[in-house]
């Protein structure tokens, strides 16, 4: 009995197979699904031949990183360009042919493949691809054969009140999931922006900052609002709430927003930027590393990190040794003893300051940023005298010029026998009768 149930069920079923394949409006269906891959095969080689972008550009003007994302990106092209025509030549089957079964079927293969595809191209955590493919594949499939609105209502209806509030499980399950995605999506643009606008040559350094750090907020800013629309909270009843926050903000954290208006003032007049040797009012200097909304982080030579609030820059006084011109001048100070040729001595300090491969020196190089030695003052033991030269960068660190300058004048000043004198008192007896009258006897 039950094998003839079977046979039954079997027999109706290969009578429908039957029937679809002898259908004219079948192979129609069948060609119009074949024309669409290869029509848009063709529009996406096109796209992807004149727009040269979506390779990724060239290694000078973009990074690796962009570079991949824009060849991820590219991909997508052909299967997004045949959903679209698929969609369009759904609703045409249905009119003309009264049955469009065969083209939604490969719509819906289509689309559950490009989402496949989204994840494993764009998705690195194993974790959110796991939930995606396990939790997304399923939502999809129910949307598009129609049973995801049932699927909703009956997850609405799972509620719980909280006073005016009401909580649905799809509630909580529809701002997760969205949540967790536009939060994604954020970090992926906001990094993948930032990477390709720090690799604009065209733009100055302290203008990639600035776009960088706009692009930033910007990308979270409407994440925030987006996701507030997904949690179903009108943005117009919260301006009022908002003003009243805000004030509250203001002063609550007046620090924290005087260190992020000034962090966007020192982006913008380009006071500080990254790489520069910066003197604080207090005496501490380092390179600055990081520029941050909320701070900036100077590095010390001695590999300590100084992490300044932003304000400081703009309510303090602060040096910059290389705001405008890395070239430095500076002075070492020595001492030679009465008796030495101080016009010879000049012409040697000169030179072996000069021999120095960090020290400008040069025919081409400006008489005043050349080497020169003076006279500072006439000492008590001796002559005070100084050399002034210019340099690349700042006199410290892996960069240490003073140093190696010292160690060659007292090489140069023993090698042609001047002497560095050294403190010294002479004591003269005037009255030789006075001081013996003066002197004890001797027992």
């Amino acid at each position: 009995m039950m094998f003839e149930k079977l046979e039954k069920q079997f027999q109706q079923s290969a009578d429908v197979v039957e029937k679809i394949l002898i259908q004219t409006e079948t192979y129609t269906q069948i060609g119009i699904v074949l024309t669409i891959y290869i029509v848009a095969w063709l529009i996406a080689n096109r796209i992807q031949k004149h727009a040269p972008f979506l390779g990724g550009g060239t290694e000078e003007t973009t990074s690796r990183s962009f570079r991949v994302f824009a060849k991820k990106l590219s991909d997508l092209i052909f299967p997004v360009t045949a959903i679209l025509m698929l969609r369009v030549s759904a609703e045409i089957s249905e009119n003309l042919l009264s049955q469009d079964w065969l083209v939604q079927a490969a719509l819906i293969v289509s689309m559950i493949l490009i989402f496949l595809s989204i994840i494993r191209n764009f998705v690195a955590n194993k974790l959110l691809a796991t939930t995606l493919k396990w939790l997304g594949v399923p939502l999809l499939f129910l949307h598009m054969v129609g049973l995801l609105a049932g699927l909703i209502e009956i997850l609405e209806s799972i509620s719980v009140n909280i006073g005016n509030i009401e909580i649905s499980v799809y509630g909580i399950a529809r701002v997760a999931i969205f949540g967790s995605f536009l939060f994604w999506l954020g970090r992926i643009s906001s990094r993948t922006g930032r990477d390709f606008i720090s690799h604009q040559e065209n733009l100055d350094v302290r203008t990639r900052e600035v776009a960088a750090k706009l692009f930033e907020v910007g990308i979270f800013f409407l994440i925030f609002l987006l996701l507030l629309q997904i949690m179903g909270i009108n943005l117009t009843t919260l301006a009022v709430f908002g003003g009243a926050l805000g004030v509250g903000l203001g002063f609550g954290l007046q620090a924290i927003a005087s260190n992020f208006i000034s962090g966007i003032i020192i982006l913008l007049d380009r006071s500080v930027s990254i790489g520069d040797y910066v003197e604080l009012e207090d005496g501490r200097t380092g390179i600055v590393r990081e520029l941050n909304m909320r701070s900036t982080t100077l590095e010390t030579y001695d590999g300590k990190d100084i992490v300044v609030p932003n304000e400081k820059f703009i309510a303090e006084i602060f040096t910059n040794w290389t705001h405008k011109d890395k070239s430095q001048r500076y002075r070492v100070d020595f001492s030679v003893s009465y008796d030495s040729d101080i016009r010879k001595l000049i012409g040697i300090i000169k030179d072996v300051v000069a021999s120095h491969p960090q020290v400008f020196s040069g025919d081409d190089v400006p008489i005043e940023e050349r080497p020169d030695c003076e006279i500072d003052s006439f000492g008590d033991s001796g002559i005070n005298m100084f050399v002034e030269f210019w340099m690349e960068g700042v006199d410290d660190g892996r960069n240490r010029v003073g140093g190696d300058l010292l160690l060659m004048i007292l090489e140069a000043l023993q090698e042609h026998g001047f002497e560095i004198p050294f403190p010294q008192r002479e004591v003269r007896i005037l009255d030789k009768k006075a001081s013996a009258r003066k002197a004890p006897d001797k027992p």
